[in-house]
């Protein structure tokens, strides 16, 4: 028993150390599990044939295909639009709508899709985003309480009521209690989120984002480091391409645009053409470029290659092609924050082959507060970064389909506002509906009907090919499951989940069952403030149960209370994805989280510790 002990003990700490993936930490617990002959390999393997395994497997397939086909964002712009500019309005239907599409789908994924839409909508009504950005990442996880495939807490107590030999609970036996946390968070979040999420310059009247191009220009600083070289007939470069010349690796200077005389001569059609410098570019004589970097490279460049350079910098981007200022009507400059299941992250900037593939430069990025914006191109991309982007709006909204890795903040809003709708979208429609109609009825086994939505959505062609639909599942998380749900096998079988079971009934059990609850709603909570709310819920739901069964009363209500904690957990930006990926867009601070979240994870415990019994009686 000390030795399980130990084991999770040390789990916990590497869990919150978070400097080893959760997944190999849960692994090597896994490992020492077996090794030290806690557990038969049979038993330390049983997690990966486990149906909520499979199940959620399956639901992250069926969620990719949802995105894909762009059902969830006509779903979420078609309603968001009825918002019109009414604030309280827009706020209502922003937590109404990620709720809807957070009881399906990811909550991580929902809040991916909502955000640039969301940003748009704000902008659009002269409200700055920050009002709304917070909420929406709180409104993703309180959705997923609405339904049993809405988190994996949820499937983590259904499947220990199971295999208890309790009833299982139905498709949507968590509906009450999810509606029961959207009304609680929208009656807390309106006064919450108008007190300490609405800025200084929002009262002024000044709405910006801080995504105009101007804007981002001025808070990356990339006046300072701007400046335009004239290619003349004895230029060494004339002529030649760029993927031919290795400039960024030669001399750490990045050619943003370029600046060629047009073709067309017509006295009111254009004179200069602006283009961006791609791999295949040829530079021409007199071209103009505008060059990007420190001004040691950039002269060393100009130098060695026989270039001018101009005496002034370049003061900023602008709206218009004044010959002074770099031009963002055609080509433009956005945000990119990359999501938690980001392929990119431990990858250098160099090998994300932005250009390559999308025609784009990277010119800086944002990490914790400070700007990066020399030598980037050996830097390590990480999740929460945000990367400055220049390329054209169509390659930047081309970009913005691609969110399994990234979400972009800054497209233009009739770009973001754009809804395609993809023929294949009112099939992924069908597939989803018949699965829940399959789980809500139980015609079939719930994982059975998840498995055959998701091979149907590979099928009918909802995903291009097939490794598409596998790059939508979240191996990391895949893997922490099955490898932690052993460890509550190994808690049961050294007989330390009756002891701490029966130190919680002991100390709380004989104030009644509804403070007993209520010390283990509080434990989780705290408890998901630092591990994931998965492996939390994973550990501590068998303890609830036994401390139920020790009181004689029903397991239901302590079951629920460890669903719930597990996912209303809003006082930290890291103690969920959605909570992470809302922090740079919003411009919001640790304390910020504090002051919003932590009221909200309070008020919301005292309401569930007296709502649950009422729901699932004891």
């Amino acid at each position: 028993m000390l030795t399980t002990l130990i084991i999770l003990a040390l789990s916990a700490v590497f869990f919150v150390h978070g400097k080893i993936r959760s997944d190999i930490v849960a692994l090597c617990a896994l490992i020492l599990l077996i090794v030290l002959g806690i557990l038969t390999p049979e038993e330390a393997l049983s997690g990966f044939s486990n149906s909520i395994v499979i199940m959620m497997v399956g639901l992250f397939v069926v969620g990719g295909a949802i995105f894909k086909t762009g059902l969830a964002k006509i779903i979420s712009s078609k309603i968001l639009q009825m918002a019109g500019k009414s604030e309280l309005k827009l706020f209502v239907l922003v937590m109404l709508v990620t709720a809807f599409i957070g009881a399906f789908v990811s909550n991580t994924g929902t809040v991916a899709l909502m955000l640039p839409i969301v940003i748009s909508m704000a902008v659009g009504a002269q409200i700055s985003p920050s009002r709304f950005l917070m909420p929406m990442a709180f409104a993703s996880s309180m959705g997923g309480m609405m339904t049993l495939i809405g988190t994996p807490p949820n499937l983590v107590i259904n499947d220990i009521l199971i295999q208890n030999n309790f009833k299982g609970l139905y498709f949507f036996s968590f509906t009450p209690v999810g509606l029961v946390c959207i009304l609680v968070g929208l009656i807390v979040l309106i006064p919450l989120s108008k007190r300490f999420l609405t800025r200084k310059e929002d009262r002024k009247g000044d709405t910006s984002t801080g995504r105009s191009a101007k804007e981002l220009a001025q808070k990356f600083q990339l006046a300072d480091n701007l400046y335009r070289a004239h290619i003349t007939r004895h230029s060494v470069i004339r002529d030649k391409k760029l993927i031919d010349l290795n400039i960024t690796q030669t001399y750490n200077v990045s050619i943003l645009e370029i600046r060629r005389k047009s073709t067309s001569q017509g006295r009111f059609l254009k004179t200069v053409d602006q283009k961006l410098a791609g791999p295949e570019t040829e530079l021409k004589d007199e071209d103009i470029l505008y060059l990007f970097g420190e001004f040691e490279n950039v002269e060393r460049f100009a130098q060695e290659n026989k270039l001018e350079l101009t005496e002034t910098k370049v003061s900023e981007f602008a709206g218009s092609s004044a010959p002074e200022k770099l031009s963002v009507q055609e080509i433009g400059i956005a945000e990119v924050l990359l999501t938690p299941e980001s392929k990119l992250i431990g990858q250098a900037v160099k090998d994300s082959e932005f250009r390559d593939k999308y025609g784009v430069n990277v010119l800086g990025v944002e990490r914790n507060g400070k700007y990066i914006l020399s030598n980037i191109k050996d830097l390590k991309m990480e999740f929460g970064d945000v990367l400055l982007i220049q390329g054209t709006w169509e390659n930047i909204a081309r970009m913005s389909k691609k969110q399994t890795n990234w979400v972009v903040l800054g497209q233009p809003i009739e770009e973001a506002s754009k809804v395609t709708l993809d023929y294949k979208a009112p099939l992924a429609a069908l597939i989803m509906l018949g699965m829940i109609l399959a789980m809500v009825f139980q015609v079939i086994p719930s994982v059975a009907a998840v498995l055959i939505a998701a091979v149907l959505m590979i099928l009918t062609g909802c995903f291009r090919t097939v490794e598409d639909a596998y790059k939508t599942i979240n191996w990391e998380s895949i893997v922490l499951i099955a490898a932690m749900l052993p460890m509550s096998l190994a808690l049961e079988k050294t007989g330390a989940s009756a002891l701490i079971s029966e130190r919680l009934v002991g100390g709380l059990g004989s104030y009644g069952p509804i403070v007993l609850m209520a010390g283990i709603y509080f434990t989780t909570s705290l408890m998901t403030m630092f591990i994931s709310n998965t492996a939390t819920a994973v550990l501590v739901a068998p303890i609830a149960l036994q401390s139920a069964l020790s009181i004689g009363v029903s397991p239901y209500p302590f079951l629920l209370a460890v669903a719930v904690s597990a996912s209303m957990c809003f006082a930290s930006p890291f103690s969920t994805p959605p909570n992470a990926l809302v922090m740079s867009a919003g411009k919001y601070t640790f304390m910020d989280y504090v002051k919003v979240g932590l009221p909200l994870q309070l008020i919301m415990g005292i309401v569930m510790i007296f709502v649950l019994p009422l729901l699932f009686p004891f």
